[in-house]
This record gives C-alpha cells, sequence and structure tokens, in this order.
C-alpha cells in the first residue's frame, strides 16, 4: 500500500511540473503578470502607509519664502557702524582703535538704533546704508543700563524705510526669527533660528541687570551686535547684544533685547537723550541663607531672602515713604553693618529676593512718578507702604 501511495505522489509531482514548463513556454510575458498580479491580489499583505515628500518639501519651501521675504522687507533698512576711538598705551601714547557693528533704520528722520556699547567711549561714528553711502552719525541719545543707543545722519535725499516693530510679550519658544547684521564686517547677513528661552538676565555695561532678554540659536557674532531679530513678518522683536562663547565667536547662544524695551525707552533717548530709570533711594544689602546664618550666630534675626535696608537717602521716595535704614551697627566678622532696618520682602505683591529682582521689577514694570506699594519685614511684622518713584541720580543703586 504504501509503495502504491508514494508511486501516485511521484507521478503528481511530476505531471504539476511538467504543466508548469508548459505554462512558461507557451503563455505570453503579459498574461504571465496577470497571472503573477492575481496570486499577488488573492493574499493580501498589510503594507505600510506611504510617505508624502511632496508635503514635507512644501513646507520647506514655504519656510524659506517666509525667509527670503523678511530679507527683502528689512535687509536694506539694517546699516553697518564702524567706529573710531582712542586708547592709551603703557607710556600713555595714544593708540587709534576701529570698532564695527549694526543698526537698524528706527524712523524717516534718521534715527538709527543700535547697542550702547557699540558706540561707547567713540570719537567718530560711520553709518553705512545697504546702498553702500557713507554718512556721519552723533549719538542723539544713550542708556547703558539697558545698552542702548540712539544715532541720528542726515538723509540727504536718501529715502530711509523703517523697520515695524513687534511685541516682544507675545513670543514662545520654538519661534523661528531671523537675525540681519554685519558680523566680522560682513554687510547685511542673514543667519536663521529658533527663540530658545525666554526672560533671561543678562549683565548691561554699567554692571546692572538686563530682564526680559530673548536667549535665541540664531548665529550671532562680533559685529552683529546691534543689529535686529526679526520674526517672520518681519517685525523687530529684539537687538541682538551678547553671546556666550569661549572662542568669541558663535556658539548657539545668543541674546536679545526685547522690543518691548526698545519702545520704553528709545522714544526718551530721542526727546531727551537720556532715559529716567525709577529709584527708591535706599542702599540695600542682599540676604542668603548664608549671611542670614551668620547674622543669627551674631544675634541678629533676619529672614533668609530679601533686602536689608542698611541706609535711606535723604529727600528720596523711600524716606518720604517712611522706610527705615540700620538703627545700630554691629560687627559682623571684619565688618561693620547697619542692622535693625526693615526688609524688603516684595513690590505690588511680586517677590523680591534680590538685588536683580529689584532691578528688573523697577525696570521692566515701573516709570518714573508711579507709584508702587512697598512690602517690608519690620520687627518680624509685615508693612506695606506706599511711595512715588523718582529718577535715579548718576551713580545710585
Amino acid at each position: 500500500m504504501s509503495k502504491k501511495r508514494s508511486v501516485v505522489t511521484i507521478l503528481s509531482v511530476a505531471a504539476l511540473a511538467v504543466f508548469s514548463a508548459l505554462l512558461f513556454r507557451f503563455t505570453p510575458a503579459s498574461s504571465l503578470g496577470v497571472i503573477a498580479k492575481s496570486i499577488v491580489q488573492a493574499t493580501p499583505v498589510s503594507m505600510p502607509a506611504a510617505s508624502h515628500p511632496r508635503s514635507v518639501t512644501d513646507a520647506a519651501k514655504g519656510l524659506q519664502a517666509q525667509v527670503e521675504s523678511v530679507y527683502q522687507k528689512a535687509g536694506d533698512s539694517v546699516v553697518n557702524i564702524t567706529t573710531q576711538s582712542t586708547v592709551y598705551d603703557f607710556f600713555m601714547n595714544p593708540v587709534p582703535q576701529k570698532g564695527t557693528g549694526s543698526g537698524f533704520v528706527y524712523d524717516g528722520r534718521g534715527h538709527i538704533v543700535t547697542n550702547f556699547h557699540v558706540v561707547e567711549n567713540a570719537d567718530k561714528i560711520v553709518v553705512t546704508l545697504a546702498d553702500g553711502k557713507a554718512m556721519d552719525a552723533k549719538v542723539v541719545g544713550k542708556d547703558p543700563s539697558n545698552d542702548l543707543a540712539v544715532l541720528q545722519v542726515k538723509p540727504q535725499g536718501e529715502t530711509l524705510r523703517p523697520i515695524p516693530l513687534g511685541d516682544s510679550d507675545i513670543l514662545h519658544v520654538g519661534q523661528f526669527v531671523v537675525a540681519i547684521g554685519n558680523p566680522f564686517g560682513l554687510n547685511r547677513t542673514l543667519t536663521f533660528g529658533v527663540i530658545s528661552s525666554l526672560g533671561r538676565v543678562i549683565k548691561s555695561p554699567d554692571g546692572r541687570f538686563i530682564g526680559q532678554a530673548i536667549q535665541t540659536d540664531t548665529a550671532i557674532n562680533p559685529g552683529n551686535s546691534g543689529g535686529p531679530l526679526l520674526d517672520l513678518q518681519s517685525r523687530v522683536v529684539g537687538i541682538n547684544s551678547q553671546i556666550i562663547s569661549p572662542s568669541r565667536a558663535n556658539a548657539g547662544i545668543g541674546f536679545a533685547i526685547p522690543i518691548n524695551t526698545v519702545k520704553r525707552v528709545v522714544p526718551e533717548l530721542i526727546k531727551t537723550g537720556h532715559y529716567r530709570h525709577p529709584w527708591l533711594g535706599a542702599e540695600f544689602l542682599e540676604l542668603t541663607p548664608q549671611r542670614a546664618n551668620a547674622m543669627s550666630e551674631a544675634g541678629i534675626k533676619v529672614p533668609q531672602h530679601g533686602l536689608l535696608i542698611l541706609k535711606v537717602v535723604s529727600r528720596s521716595p523711600a524716606e518720604k515713604a517712611g522706610l527705615r535704614g540700620g538703627q545700630k551697627v554691629k560687627r559682623l566678622g571684619g565688618v561693620l553693618l547697619p542692622v535693625g532696618g526693615d526688609v524688603l520682602v516684595a513690590i505690588d505683591g511680586h517677590k523680591i529676593n534680590s538685588f536683580q529682582d529689584l532691578v528688573i521689577y523697577l525696570e521692566t514694570h515701573t516709570r518714573v512718578g508711579e507709584t508702587v506699594h512697598v512690602t517690608v519685614l519690620r520687627s518680624g511684622k509685615v508693612v506695606t507702604l506706599s511711595m512715588t518713584l523718582q529718577e535715579r541720580p548718576m551713580q545710585r543703586n
């Protein structure tokens, strides 16, 4: 029985082979394709969804068009600034020194906005327009505390086209931005990136603090300072000011002064030549946990955060409001420290833990002549006082 079954199996396989050979020999190629297609269709296989490279390409082209549009609309309004100043060598011999930076047209009256540090101590300033025309410029206003300066040129028949200003309060992390400037003297160079972070704090040229700074990975190099940071609607949202880099070249961490600070400061610079910074009129010691513990060991009880008022300036807003400075002097280590004064902990309900907090709040939320509510700790009790801010005198905190 098994031998008979084997013979049948062999004959069946042989018949199938002969049939297949005859099929491939006498069937046209076009018919074979139909047969193959029907075989494939008879056994459906799940395949991944096809990608859409065209939609990705279209999106890239759209972004490219927006960046190109920014350059076309704003590029001619970005200027190159060259300065010449005088420094002195070891033997007190004068040595000419040149510098470069960027700026942008603020209005049709010849006002150019740039960084203060671009024109600081300059004996001569030259502004070069996009068409290559160079003009002497003068400083009409400057504010080291916000690293801003306004220059003015005489258009002499030139049509100056100002760049529209945006709103830095509505920016968001990840938003595309464009920088146009003159890095290393290469005129009107465009770079592209995103907003990396918001609300940064950077140092100003006079050692104070600039709040609400914009951090970007857009390439910013020496010579970009003072140039605009723009959104894709060709509006200025910041002024490129600083970078963090061990090589002084772009490392992907740059900072711009927010345009809302420019809106607040520049009109006053044009009108009066300087910006009136709000001032409380007191000298402070910034409290930290380490300082609080050291003072506690000396029998002085203070909180771990806040600003201890050491002295109140005569006829200042602080004195008029009734703030109290140190009532007695104690030795702390090798230092004589006025103690017993109020500890400033809040302004208008905003916590003040450090001198940086105080400066940033006053600069970004208040103006000279406005009334603020100051909260202090006095002998363990919370006291809130009202005061009207005055203009900060030179060299005052």
